[in-house]
């Protein structure tokens, strides 16, 4: 039994009836059990404030409790969150456009779970479960999948591989699996502050993967005017383009991944450029569902 606490204090009587009389009534007729019965429930932490409590007498008579914890390790959450989306058939390596996942952005989506856990803005009593990194997850998978299907229908095929774009859609996912902090938001929306754990996450992996050296050229290359614009459905083979404007930063998303793949490769840019901007670097503006990078 799910969410023992949201039941009404009624039903939690006639539960309590159940394990400690072993009988109930229905309509006024007494229905008796003759064999022991064993419930067993999950709960949310007693102070969770969207839930209810478990009522004192059958609280009495749990037998035994079971405390579970978040992955203490990111590599953990990422193995959970990967079984669980090919056990849903989202990451099904069987399907006509089976979808590669660089390593850094599954490092982000379950990095994005870690920042929310630790958050100011998040109410910690409440929790981040990992429902928060498999949703998101799945989300970005589906883009990546949607933009390798559409762009093979124009006669351009590309592998699925997700990109910091794919994320956009997060907040589909996101909404409604985080537990504001009031008190923190500083009047905050929900959707600002999944994108300040967005940017969070980002900056925290950019900076495992890529060396400060050189992020200085880039940025001053932005000062003069350059504007990129990148995109979900924008094919992997327009990134080197677009690129020789800002030629260090095509070099650094070989730090990144030294493939040559061309969806790689474009992953690898979007990757830095969002890295830039997370880490002030440079600005990003939306429009349309695409972004664009200036200083």
């Amino acid at each position: 039994m799910n969410e023992l606490p949201d039941l009404d204090d009624l039903v939690q009587v006639g539960l309590f009836n159940i394990l400690e009389e072993r009988d109930v009534q229905i309509r006024g007729y007494p229905v008796s059990f003759d064999i022991d019965v064993c419930v067993l429930f999950s709960a949310n932490p007693s102070t969770y404030n969207r839930s209810g409590k478990v009522i004192p007498q059958l609280k009495d008579r749990i037998g035994t409790t079971v405390v579970t914890h978040y992955p203490r390790e990111r590599e953990l959450g990422m193995q959970i969150t990967h079984e669980q989306a090919v056990e849903d058939g989202i990451a099904d390596l069987d399907h006509d456009f089976p979808v590669r996942v660089p390593r850094f952005m599954a490092e982000i989506v379950e990095q994005m779970s870690l920042q929310a856990r630790r958050s100011k803005w998040v109410d910690q009593d409440s929790g981040v479960s990992a429902r928060f990194s498999i949703a998101n997850y799945k989300t970005m998978i589906s883009s990546a999948r949607r933009r390798a299907i559409l762009l093979a229908q124009e006669g351009e095929p590309t592998p699925a591989i997700p990109r910091i774009s794919d994320l956009a859609h997060f907040h589909g996912s996101a909404i409604g699996k985080l537990e504001l902090d009031m008190m923190g938001t500083h009047q905050m929306t929900e959707a600002q502050v999944l994108d300040a754990i967005l940017a969070e996450a980002i900056s925290h992996v950019f900076n495992e993967y890529v060396d400060e050296h050189g992020l200085e050229e880039i940025s001053e290359l932005f000062a003069k005017g350059i504007r990129i614009e990148v995109g979900d459905m924008l094919p992997s083979s327009h990134y080197a383009e677009l690129l020789k404007q800002v030629p260090p930063a095509w070099h650094k998303a070989f730090e990144v991944n030294p493939a040559e793949d061309i969806a790689v490769r474009a992953s690898c840019v979007e990757f830095v450029l969002a890295g830039l901007w997370a880490t002030d670097r440079i600005s990003r503006g939306e429009t349309h569902g695409k972004v664009q990078y200036v200083l």
